[in-house]
């Protein structure tokens, strides 16, 4: 097989959206903080809402972006929290699967904390080609060519053979 042609994990993202600022955002922190050992970041809301009490700018959620071996081990984790099942529904067409876990202690290992409370999750993995760096670098970015670009199959086979995931 071409070594170009190998796709690897770009990135996850471990995204708890909680729809308030305060003290529930600050225990959502902390899970993700615990969970990865890496500090999340504050996500804003871009939009007033006054049915739902939002204002623009106010913070809502809380995610951590993992790259390497983190992100390899998160990925695990959070799969054996779904007993390794996904939906073809969720790989997109360019090869990135998203996927959510209703509560946190789902996962095996994780206990309750009372301190914490429960929480859901997203989760999104982004996968590339070696050879994408030519989209992001700052000189001379250029397109992905179509015949290089991840197609959904590639994805789902790399789940299957990797991290032993049943799709259905």
């Amino acid at each position: 097989m071409n070594p170009m042609e190998k796709v690897v994990i770009a990135k996850a993202t471990l995204n708890i959206g909680v729809g308030e600022g305060g003290e529930r955002l600050s225990r959502a922190i902390n899970l993700l903080s615990e969970l990865t050992d890496q500090k999340p970041v504050k996500t804003f809301s871009k939009v007033t809402n006054p049915e739902f009490g939002i204002r623009k700018y106010q913070p809502m959620a809380c995610k951590v972006t993992l790259r390497g071996e983190k992100a390899i081990k998160a990925i695990r984790m959070v799969l054996d929290g779904i007993e390794n099942n996904l939906n073809k529904k969720q790989f997109d067409s360019y090869g990135n699967v998203s996927f959510g876990i209703e509560e946190h202690i789902d996962i095996p290992g994780i206990k309750y904390d009372p301190d914490i409370g429960i929480f859901g999750m997203n989760v999104s993995v982004t996968f590339e080609k070696p050879g994408y760096r030519i989209k992001k670098r700052k000189i001379q970015k250029r397109k992905i060519p179509k015949r290089h670009m991840i197609k959904r199959e590639e994805t789902m086979k790399y789940m299957e053979d990797t991290f032993q995931v049943q799709i259905d």
